[in-house]
């Protein structure tokens, strides 16, 4: 059953995924109401979102916040098309689906790209990295995912950054899926372009995402934009002149996000919703294991945002019934997409706690028997 407790409020469908996200009550009521995209106080929400995300994403005044209508790979693509030079190349580093996105967007605007890639069930080889950026001199910037969500899995963003600061690389890391939940220093981790979405471990909702720049980096790409609603250092200043999008701004979305930033605050910051997700992560393992399910990845290599479990053996088991039944009892789950290892995906994020966790392994336990698997 569905708890209304008062750490997470009103629910509809519990969200056990990688988003979009169970929210809570009150990010929910922040839309209800109407603001032009030209009124004073919207334009101090738009100002204020944009001082915290620097403080969330562990940034200090070199960096900008760039907010960009649409979801994460809007603005992953935003990125990409407005920053590597005519005459540059793109290193991709790919170990799951979505780093083969980047690579789909790159060809998307004939960017010439190399890719690095490796097993969906491991970080990527360091050593192999540092020799494509040896043999290609001619890279312009490297960009990588930092929780993979295909596998769950975490990416060393820190150690490849050192890469790409020997080597005199840019470097971007799309960190959709962990941004918010992560303790990160991007001077630290030599990070010039970093991206989460309104509806990740924020705990918003879907309309807008972010993108955190080294201004250095980004005031060096003046006449690169291969789009024109895609430019990034042409919304940075249209934001930073008059605090506006230059395009019809999700004025709910960001009204709701705002709220978000708030509730993050009241939580404790980062560390505590790091804190929250991994007890989620903890609680769901365990009852899993005791169910006789197997996590796709070994336990040293897994993160906290979302674990892939791989089917059961048994012939009664179906995933697309089992997906049905939990979603009659109001849990919702996610499908998985591993090369041939046929998996399904239990995120531990959003406006949940152990006690929804415990809740889901009820139900799960439930259809396992309705099913006999």
């Amino acid at each position: 059953m569905n708890r209304n407790a008062e750490f997470t409020g009103w629910k509809d469908k519990i969200l056990f995924t990688p988003g979009p996200l169970t929210t809570s009550r009150t990010v929910k009521q922040a839309m209800l109401r109407d603001l032009g995209s030209r009124d004073h106080t919207f334009i101090e929400v738009i100002k204020e979102i944009r001082k915290k995300l620097l403080t969330v994403s562990g940034a200090d005044s070199s960096y900008a916040s760039i907010l960009m209508q649409g979801s994460g790979t809007f603005s992953i693509e935003a990125v990409i098309s407005s920053t590597v030079p005519p005459e540059g190349k793109l290193l991709i580093i790919i170990n799951g689906a979505y780093g083969k996105r980047m690579a789909e967007i790159a060809a998307a605007h004939r960017i010439a790209t190399i890719i690095a890639e490796g097993p969906e069930n491991s970080t990527p080889d360091l050593e192999a990295v540092e020799q494509a950026l040896k043999n290609n001199p001619e890279v312009s910037m490297l960009a990588v995912i930092h929780c993979e969500t295909t596998t769950g899995i975490v990416n060393p963003v820190k150690e490849i950054g050192a890469l790409c600061k020997k080597y005199g690389k840019r470097y971007f890391v799309d960190s959709m899926s962990i941004l918010g939940a992560v303790d990160i220093d991007l001077a630290a981790c030599n990070i010039d372009y970093i991206v989460s979405s309104s509806n990740k471990c924020i705990e918003g909702v879907p309309g807008f995402a972010f993108i955190i720049a080294r201004r250095e980096a980004i005031l060096e790409t003046r006449g690169r934009a291969r789009t024109l609603s895609l430019d990034i250092l042409d919304q940075l200043e249209r934001l930073e002149g008059d605090g506006q999008f230059r395009f019809t701004p999700p004025t709910h979305t960001l009204l709701a996000f705002h709220r978000a930033l708030l509730e993050l605050e009241s939580e404790g910051g980062v560390a505590a919703r790091a804190k929250r997700y991994r007890r989620n992560r903890d609680v769901c393992r365990e009852g899993m294991r005791a169910m006789g399910f197997k996590e796709y990845l070994e336990e040293e290599d897994q993160g906290y945002i979302i674990t892939s479990y791989r089917y059961p053996e048994s012939t009664n088991f179906d995933f697309q019934k089992f997906y049905d039944l939990l979603n009659e009892r109001s849990y919702v789950i996610y499908p998985g997409k591993i090369g041939d290892t046929p998996c399904f995906r239990l995120g531990h994020i959003g406006r949940i706690n152990e006690h929804d966790v415990r809740d889901l392994l009820s139900a799960i336990a439930s259809v396992k028997k309705e099913m006999d698997f």
